[in-house]
């Protein structure tokens, strides 16, 4: 009897520090969403290997003043998923503000808004533990030198079961700077397994660090320690930071992230066992697998997240995210299909990395072609509305009403230390207003421009190679914006949006 097989990545795209659990016969999984609205994907599976996307546990980001403007690699930052009490609920530290919790009857919510747990500078990657033999509750958290001063090192608490409030000052439970060779501990999840208090933490750094397990019989120790995944012989560089799952029949599987430049952190699928130690194994005696046997679980349609999109009544699909709290009226709802962007007024047309208002999605991990339709209904002066490839640099292709009242096509790209963008390529007429924009990104994120204003296509500028956040993946994005002024500065309208493989 063959069995079928999957490869890796599950989710080839940035769904940064992922957490799953599984209730019944199905998985659920929550990934970091930083400073994008809405927050807190939720994703749903029924064979760890074909996943959907089906809403968000945040609407908006709290405190909402905070996140008016972009603010890319702060807000949630390496959430946590668990079931308990028959209720859902997901902590996550901003490292800003302190530790968050929400919790919902139903994965689609509806969702409590954010509680603030714990306050302080620097508290991230929180994981709540319920012992409910013993009528405890614990919640472990790491730290952020940027913010604290201090990381490599695991806090404990004990908390009330009603996951409201911490009942201690907090204990540091793993200090990994005792522990020789470890650096950068972070990102605990916590488990009770065969007897054990278990945190399964990655350390190392995102690029080239490490999965490591701690055990204790007591929540605040001492811990013993073993690295159980490592990148040994494999391309998969840096593989940690994740979830341990089990299936109905008692398999065990592990979640983790991948870091890949411009792409984010990329999702990968490993078998556990554990030893006759009673310590994980984890992929193939430690190191990643590529291709595995697919869990014990029923069969599954193949299935990804959503990308295509033709807005209809003017909504956009749940795959988009706002680069800040959104305001209303920046896409307005109508009877017909396709996206309708205010072009919304701003000071800073000359660097979108500044702006609220556009519309995200992210950078699929393959080669791909980007495509979508745009028409400027602007009248403004400067008005102008695109597609773009965004990170640390970014590069942008679409409409724009020059001076004299034509429109244009344009193409401008800003390097990462510009704070103004440039032309990429010389502006050209587009007489009916209306333009078909094309992006092939190619291996290594590199992007190749196309427009077709009637004509048929042609390219557009040199080729240029997609860059991060810091800690966020390249996106794509639509936007539409006008200089500051007065009155209402129109529209622009988006169709027929398609991500297509490139073979």
């Amino acid at each position: 009897m063959t069995h079928e097989t999957y490869t890796n990545p599950v989710l080839n795209a940035d769904w940064s520090d992922p957490d799953v659990i599984r209730v019944g016969d199905d998985f659920y999984l929550t990934a970091s969403s930083f400073g994008r609205v809405p927050g807190l994907p939720l994703l749903h599976s029924r064979d760890l290997v074909n996943w959907t996307l089906v809403g968000h546990a945040l609407q908006r980001l709290q405190p909402a003043a905070e996140f008016t403007t972009p603010r890319h690699d702060c807000g949630v930052w390496a959430p946590a998923l668990r079931y308990h009490d028959e209720r859902f609920w997901i902590f996550w530290g901003d490292p800003d503000q302190g530790i968050f919790q929400v919790n919902a009857p139903e994965i689609r919510g509806p969702w409590t808004q954010p509680h603030l747990l714990k306050e302080g500078k620097g508290l991230i990657d929180p994981c709540p533990l319920w012992d409910d033999d013993h009528d405890e509750a614990y919640l472990v958290h790491a730290w952020a030198k940027s913010r604290a001063g201090i990381k490599n090192r695991l806090t404990g608490h004990r908390m009330h079961p009603d996951g409201t409030t911490l009942l201690d000052d907090g204990k540091v439970i793993v200090d990994a700077d005792r522990i020789p060779g470890w650096f950068t501990l972070e990102g605990p999840k916590l488990h009770l397994h065969d007897g054990w208090f278990w945190i399964l933490a990655p350390a190392g750094g995102v690029e080239t660090g490490w999965q490591g397990a701690f055990r204790s019989r007591g929540f605040f120790g001492p811990y013993e320690e073993k690295v159980v995944l490592e990148q040994g012989d494999t391309d998969v560089n840096g593989p940690h930071q994740g979830a341990w799952v089990n299936t109905p029949s008692g398999e065990d599987w592990f979640l983790h992230f991948q870091q890949r430049g411009a792409y984010g952190r990329l999702v990968h699928l490993q078998p556990m066992r554990w030893d006759d130690d009673g310590w994980p194994v984890i992929g193939d005696a430690g190191a990643p697998v590529a291709v595995h046997r697919k869990p014990d679980l029923p069969p599954q349609p193949t299935a990804a997240p959503a990308t295509d999109d033709d807005f209809p009544g003017g909504r956009y699909g749940r795959q988009w995210q706002w680069t800040a709290n959104p305001q209303d009226g920046w896409a307005t709802h109508h009877s017909g299909d396709g996206l309708r962007l205010t072009c919304v007024r701003t000071a800073d047309t000359d660097d979108l990395r500044r702006l609220p208002n556009l519309l995200t999605q992210r950078l699929p991990a393959e080669p791909v072609a980007v495509e979508v339709e745009l028409r400027l209904h602007s009248q403004e002066l400067g008005a102008r509305a695109g597609l773009a490839v965004l990170g640390d640099a970014y590069s942008w292709i679409g409409l724009q009403r020059g001076a004299d009242g034509t429109v244009m096509f344009v193409h401008r790209f800003a390097e990462p230390v510009a704070d103004r963008e440039r032309d990429a390529s010389e502006p050209c007429p587009a007489p009916s207003g209306r333009v078909r924009l094309r992006i092939e990104i190619g291996t290594d994120a590199r992007c190749r421009f196309f427009y077709d204003v009637g004509d048929g296509p042609r390219p557009s500028g040199q080729v240029f190679a997609a860059t991060p956040w810091r800690w966020v993946g390249a996106l794509l994005g639509l936007f539409a914006l006008a200089p500051v002024g007065t009155g209402h500065a129109g529209a622009a309208g988006f169709a027929r949006f398609r991500i297509s493989f490139l073979h």
